[in-house]
């Protein structure tokens, strides 16, 4: 006879330790280039950037992984062996505030990389505009479940904003995209949350 498979709503929930992610639960940390900020009040513009990012990025990604696929034939047969990692783009989605405090430096950082009209560039140095990001998976009780670091990261493309009169009710959004050397599972259980970021 035929074995069945049976399993309670119980069993389903013993299997859960604690609960599920929540994709509308994380935040992400951009770290801009010293370069972008003025001198004169370079650390507290460089932080408060940070903490906007924490707010007005509304959409991103934990990251995938990928490792490259090599075919070797032999006699009708193929033997696949592991090849490079590779990383791909990441993206996020910002909200434009009123002032385009995020977006004008995405701007100013992609054009001192590459001038608009002169094959020219402000940075002497590929450190001095590649930085770091992180993006965070928090709980529903706002502790950080999983963090994500990007290294080497800079922005390729700042997208259009879609402008249009019968856009009602509705606020202004673009992406970022950003070329990533390399990512890494990261540590931080006591990074700065949205409700730190409030009230410091």
């Amino acid at each position: 006879m035929a074995s069945k498979s049976r399993a309670s709503i119980d069993t389903f929930r013993s299997y859960v330790d604690s609960d599920f992610a929540r994709p509308n639960l994380f935040q992400v940390e951009l770290n801009f280039p010293s370069a972008l900020t003025g001198s004169a009040t370079q650390g507290s513009a460089t932080s408060d950037l940070k903490k906007r990012s924490l707010v007005l990025v509304k959409a991103a990604n934990l990251p995938a992984s990928t490792v490259g696929v090599i075919e070797v034939p032999f006699r009708g047969r193929t033997l696949k062996i592991a090849g490079d990692r590779t990383y791909e783009p990441w993206t996020v989605t910002v909200m434009n505030d009123a002032k385009f405090q995020l977006r004008s430096y995405f701007e100013l950082w992609i054009s001192k990389i590459q001038y608009q009209n002169e094959n020219y560039s402000d940075f002497a140095k590929i450190s001095d505009y590649q930085t770091s990001a992180t993006v965070r998976q928090l709980g529903r009780q706002g502790d950080i479940l999983r963090s994500y670091e990007f290294q080497g990261v800079f922005p390729t493309n700042v997208s259009a904003i879609d402008l249009a009169w019968e856009s009602n009710d509705s606020i202004e959004e673009y992406t970022v995209e950003f070329q990533v050397q390399y990512w890494n599972q990261k540590t931080d259980t006591e990074a700065e949350t949205l409700d730190q970021t409030a009230t410091s």
